[in-house]
């Protein structure tokens, strides 16, 4: 375990910011998420992903791809189709992110009571 004083462990923490910075979004766990069921193409994964827009998904693909986990093949016919798919470091995101999502699901009953609770303490319900 490094020392909270020990440069290896600043240096640690501000990687570790960085990347969570870079895949925690939205966009980067939902399309991890839908990649997770198979390969698919830029249209098909919008429609799977729900209301992104073509740039937002086309700058979340570049990203993934940039840091490893999606890989983007270009099959060469008229017109080209391009194709992406997890690559093996984001069939090991996935795993995580599979985990937070379903943790989400078995807790959002409760963050929502404590939502309520502290909307009823600030006088706001």
């Amino acid at each position: 375990m490094l020392k909270p004083d020990n440069q290896e462990h600043t240096a640690a923490c501000a990687h570790i910011g960085r990347m969570l910075a870079r895949i925690s979004d939205k966009w980067t766990l939902l399309v991890v998420q839908v990649l997770g069921r198979g390969p698919l193409r830029f249209n098909a994964l919008r429609r799977e992903v729900g209301e992104i827009s073509q740039k937002v998904l086309a700058s979340t693909l570049r990203e993934l791809e940039e840091n490893g986990f999606v890989s983007r093949t270009v099959t060469p016919v008229t017109p080209p189709q391009v194709e992406y798919a997890l690559t093996d470091l984001g069939r090991d995101f996935l795993e995580p992110v599979r985990g937070l999502a379903e943790w989400v699901v078995a807790n959002s009953a409760r963050m929502d009571a404590a939502r309520a609770a502290y909307a009823r303490r600030r006088g706001h319900g």
